[in-house]
């Protein structure tokens, strides 16, 4: 199951891997992506700040995720 949440006040993307309720560790990629870790390194979820600027419309009242990690690493 994924799940994908968007915060468009806050402009941030959470990519839910793993169902239920974890403690996590929190491991910083850069100073806008980060990925949470449970128990045994299972990677629950990924977290991205500012992510408006990956869209072409943030302000759609839809959003379509599609070739993301290209515009990730690219930025």
């Amino acid at each position: 199951m994924v799940k994908i949440s968007y915060d468009k006040h806050a402009a941030a993307l959470y990519i839910r891997l793993l169902d239920g309720d974890y403690q996590c560790r929190v491991v910083r990629l850069t100073e806008d992506i980060a990925l949470d870790f449970a128990a045994g390194e299972k990677l629950v979820g990924i977290e991205v700040l500012g992510a408006s600027r990956l869209f072409d419309k943030p302000e759609a009242t839809t959003i379509e995720l599609q070739d993301l990690l290209p515009k990730v690493a690219s930025a």
